[in-house]
C-alpha cells in the first residue's frame, strides 16, 4: 500500500522549486553549459529512474512499460532497456502519433529496437503476471485533460495490481499547478528529473505522487548558480528560525500577544488559539473575548490572561500588544465587526483568521503588516471566485491574495502555499490527519507567537506552517492519521519549536 503522509527520504529532495515552463527552457541552458547532450541528460534519467525501481522492487520480475511520444517516453525506453539487460522481462506499449518524436526520443527508441527489444501498440491485452507498471506517458508539458486513449491506458494502470513507478511527474498532473483535470496516474514512487517543480508538492499531488525521489542529472553545479523565487520548506529548515534563546531572556523579549475572538458558542477556538502561542515561544498572551468564555478557558490554561472584550479592554490590548491575532471564533456580527474595525488600523504585525477574513471578503483593504491564513472556501470569497478556482491553481492564488491584500498570504491545504510580493514557498510538512477541527486555530497561534518572537511576516508563516505539519506528522507517526485532534499538536509543539534539543529525546 502506498503511503502519501509522510516523505520518507527528504535529505535527497532540494529546497528550491522551479516554474515547470522555466525549467524546460533552462534544461538546454544547463546542458550546454556543462557540455552534455540532451540525450545524455536522457540516459541519465532513464538510469536514475531504473535504479529507484529495482531498488523499491527488486523481486518484481516481469515489467510493463508506458511510453508517451514525447520524451517522458524516451525515458521509458531507456529503463525498459536497462531492465532487459538486468535479466527483467519486460513488456513495452508505446503511444502512436502522427507527428515525429523528439531527437532524443527517437534515439532512445531505436536504441530500445536495436537492443532486441519489441514496441507494442497501447490496445494489446496486458499480460497476465506484472510486478511493476513504469509510467512514461507524460511529462511536464501536459497542459489539460489526457486524451481519451491515454486516459484508458492511465486508469488500466491504476486498477492493475501491480505497482507504479512516475517517470518525472505522474501522468496526469500538471506540472506547474499540482491539479489533475482528468485521469491521472497513481504513482507509489515518483522519480523526478533535474529539478522539483510545483505540481510534486501542493494541489493533489500527495494523492498521487507517492514518495518522491529527485536526481539533479550532474547538473547541480548549475542549479546551484540559479535563483528561483519558489522553496519547499520543510523540518530541517526550523532550527535556522527558531535559534537558542538567550540565557538572560524574559518575557518580555518574546512578545506581548493579544488574541481577539471566541464569540458565544466558539470558546474552544480561542483557547486553542492561546495555548497554541504559548505552546510556541509567546511572552505573553492576552485573550479578549465574551464574558462567559473566561472561566472555562482560563481554568484550561491559567497561563493565558483572559479578559471580556469591551471597547476599553480592546483599546488598552492594543497599546500593550506586540501582535495581534484575530479571527478565530469571531463570528460576522456586530460584535465581531466593531472588534475587527478597531484591529484594521493597528500598526504593528498582525494575523487575520477565520471570520475575519470573511469579513475582510465584504469590505476588502489592503495592509502591508498583516498575515491572511485563508483556506480555499475563504480565498474563494476573498477572490470572488469558486473553490474549484483556487484550487486549479494554488500558486497563482495565493499571488492575487498578496496583489488584492498586501501582507503576506497563507494559503492552507495539502502543500499550503505561502505567498508574499517578492518571493513564494510550499510547504513540505503535514498530513491527512489535519482535516479535522481546529487545526487552524491552532496554526493562527503559532504564527502570532513566531512575530511576537521577531521574525519577519513571511518568515513567522513559513516557520509556524512548518512546526503546525511537522508537530503533526510527528503524531501520525506514532498513532496514525484518523482520530487526530488539533489540541494534540501541543505535546509536540514543545518539541519542534525547540529545534536545538529536538533530538535528544527518543520521540
Amino acid at each position: 500500500m502506498t503511503d502519501h503522509t509522510v516523505n520518507k527520504n527528504p535529505a535527497s529532495i532540494p529546497h528550491s522549486i522551479w516554474h515547470a515552463d522555466d525549467l524546460r527552457r533552462a534544461e538546454k541552458e544547463a546542458a550546454d553549459s556543462l557540455g552534455i547532450t540532451l540525450y545524455e541528460l536522457m540516459l541519465r534519467a532513464g538510469e536514475a529512474a531504473f535504479n529507484v525501481a529495482r531498488s523499491a522492487y527488486p523481486q518484481a520480475a516481469h515489467w510493463l512499460v508506458l511510453c508517451g511520444h514525447g520524451n517522458n517516453g524516451g525515458d521509458g525506453y531507456v529503463v525498459a532497456r536497462l531492465a532487459v539487460a538486468a535479466g527483467i522481462r519486460v513488456t513495452l506499449l508505446a503511444l502512436e502519433s502522427d507527428k515525429p518524436l523528439p531527437e532524443e526520443a527517437s534515439a532512445a527508441r531505436e536504441t530500445w529496437l536495436n537492443a532486441g527489444g519489441v514496441i507494442h501498440a497501447p490496445d494489446i491485452v496486458w499480460p497476465e503476471e506484472v510486478d511493476l507498471i513504469v509510467d512514461g506517458l507524460l511529462g511536464t508539458g501536459l497542459r489539460s485533460a489526457p486524451c481519451e486513449n491515454i486516459a484508458a491506458l492511465i486508469e488500466h494502470a491504476n486498477r492493475h495490481s501491480a505497482p507504479v513507478v512516475a517517470l518525472d511527474i505522474p501522468s496526469g498532473l500538471i506540472a506547474q499547478t499540482g491539479a489533475t483535470p482528468g485521469a491521472v496516474i497513481q504513482a507509489a514512487h515518483t522519480v523526478t528529473f533535474i529539478a522539483l517543480k510545483p505540481g510534486l508538492l501542493t494541489g493533489k499531488a500527495r494523492d498521487v505522487v507517492g514518495m518522491l525521489h529527485h536526481h539533479a542529472l550532474g547538473l547541480e553545479s548549475w542549479l546551484a548558480g540559479q535563483e528561483t523565487h519558489l522553496a519547499r520548506f520543510d523540518a530541517s529548515q526550523l532550527a535556522a528560525w527558531l535559534p537558542p534563546r538567550r540565557p538572560t531572556s524574559h518575557k518580555g523579549d518574546h512578545g506581548r500577544l493579544v488574541i481577539i475572538g471566541g464569540d458565544h458558542g466558539t470558546a474552544g477556538a480561542i483557547r486553542m488559539t492561546g495555548e497554541a502561542a504559548l505552546r510556541c515561544g509567546a511572552g505573553l498572551v492576552r485573550v479578549l473575548t465574551r464574558i462567559e468564555n473566561i472561566a472555562p478557558i482560563v481554568t484550561a490554561r491559567p497561563e493565558l490572561m483572559v479578559h471580556e472584550l469591551t471597547p476599553q479592554a480592546l483599546e488598552e490590548s492594543l497599546e500593550w500588544a506586540d501582535v495581534v491575532v484575530i479571527g478565530p471564533g469571531l463570528g460576522q456580527q456586530v460584535w465581531g465587526k466593531q472588534a475587527l474595525q478597531k484591529v484594521e488600523n493597528f500598526r504593528k504585525p498582525m494575523l487575520w483568521d477565520a471570520d475575519a477574513l470573511n469579513l475582510l471578503a465584504i469590505n476588502p483593504d489592503k495592509r502591508h503588516n498583516r498575515i491572511l491564513t485563508p483556506h480555499p472556501g475563504e480565498a474563494a470569497r476573498l477572490l470572488n471566485c469558486s473553490v474549484a478556482e483556487i484550487e486549479s491553481d494554488r500558486l497563482l492564488s495565493a499571488q492575487r491574495l498578496v496583489k488584492r491584500y498586501g501582507g503576506v498570504a497563507v494559503l492552507k491545504g495539502a502543500g499550503t502555499v505561502i505567498a508574499s510580493d517578492e518571493t513564494q514557498g510550499i510547504i513540505d510538512a503535514g498530513n491527512a490527519g489535519m482535516a479535522s477541527g481546529g487545526m487552524g486555530d491552532v496554526l493562527s497561534g503559532i504564527i502570532g507567537a513566531l512575530l511576537g518572537q521577531k521574525l519577519p511576516l513571511y518568515d513567522a508563516a513559513c516557520a509556524g506552517c512548518v512546526a503546525h505539519g511537522v508537530a503533526a506528522d510527528k503524531l501520525a507517526a506514532r498513532y496514525g492519521t484518523r482520530g487526530m485532534l488539533a489540541t494534540d499538536l501541543f505535546c509536540t509543539l514543545r518539541r519542534v519549536v525547540n529545534p536545538d534539543v529536538i533530538d535528544v529525546e527518543n520521540d
